[in-house]
């Protein structure tokens, strides 16, 4: 994991690939197609690239992608290969994506699934936003979810504990070695205890004595205070992220960033409801 990530010095749209995408993720994509479908090249006839199993692939780029002539595709498998490869390391990120989404809809058949399933491995495994869903780029991580995280952040910045915990939270899910889901999720509700005992003045409160304390003040509604506990209950059942396991979590990217977003969400609903009530933090 790069220091900038550690340290939380990296902003969260860069550490999750929304709005571009890096070198890694590029390539990453690339080997995509090479593994699955450049590398299961077959031809009757081995110099002859129109008899081959991708030459109807390369007619749809041509006519249907670039809006070339196709009287300009080569005749050759590698000379084409090599205007694709060049075109794909020199486009936009946004097009990196639209020809990864019409690759997978124009693809021979039979390699469109092993295709699609290591798209998506790179996409998770370098933090992309996005993943291939029925041959479709779906966003998976909204800008209102980057927001939340961003906000709570920067609205931490003098609460150093509570902001300690967010970075790390986010740096342990963000690390593209080796991401560890269980103690993110620890980190994230570790944040919302935080703040709680901040507001409460009570340095050993825990998250279910803090919410009882926030409904008697108003600060929250009795369906709001259900539902984090419920959240807090999962954290504390769920995997035994918080309680000595046999056996390692099966966690995912997708528990991990919805428990982030979920606690900065809490995080910044608790630092406007203190600041509505003149409770200073």
């Amino acid at each position: 994991m790069f220091f900038s990530h550690r340290k939380g010095l990296k902003p969260v749209r860069s550490v999750v690939q929304k709005d571009d995408i890096d070198i890694a993720l590029r390539s990453g994509l690339w080997d995509a197609l090479h593994l699955y479908l450049w590398e299961k090249y077959e031809s009757r006839y081995p110099s002859t690239f129109m008899t081959s199993n991708m030459y109807r692939l390369f007619q749809r780029y041509w006519h249907g992608y670039f809006n070339w002539p196709l009287d300009n595709l080569p005749q050759y498998f590698d000379n084409a290969l090599k205007i694709v490869r060049e075109y794909f390391f020199k486009c936009p990120w946004n097009e990196v994506y639209d020809f990864i989404e019409y690759t997978a809809k124009s693809a021979p058949k039979d390699l469109i699934e092993d295709f699609v399933t290591f798209c998506n491995y790179v996409l998770e495994r370098e933090l992309s936003a996005y993943r291939l869903i029925d041959k479709h780029i779906v966003e998976i991580t909204s800008d209102e979810e980057i927001n939340s995280i961003e906000e709570a952040i920067a609205d931490t910045s003098k609460l150093k504990g509570v902001q300690a915990h967010l970075k790390t939270a986010l740096s342990l899910l963000a690390d593209r070695e080796k991401p560890d889901y269980r103690n993110s999720i620890k980190e994230s509700i570790s944040a919302v205890e935080a703040i709680s005992q901040i507001i409460t003045r009570d340095a050993k409160a825990t998250l279910g004595s803090a919410l009882k304390v926030f409904e008697e003040k108003a600060l929250l509604h009795p369906a709001l205070k259900k539902s984090i506990s419920s959240l807090y209950g999962y954290t504390s059942a769920a995997d035994g992220i918080r309680h000595a396991m046999l056996e390692e979590p099966k966690l995912s990217f997708n528990d991990a960033k919805f428990m982030l977003v979920s606690c900065t969400a809490f995080t910044n609903y608790l630092i406007s409801k203190a600041s509505e009530e003149g409770i200073t933090i």
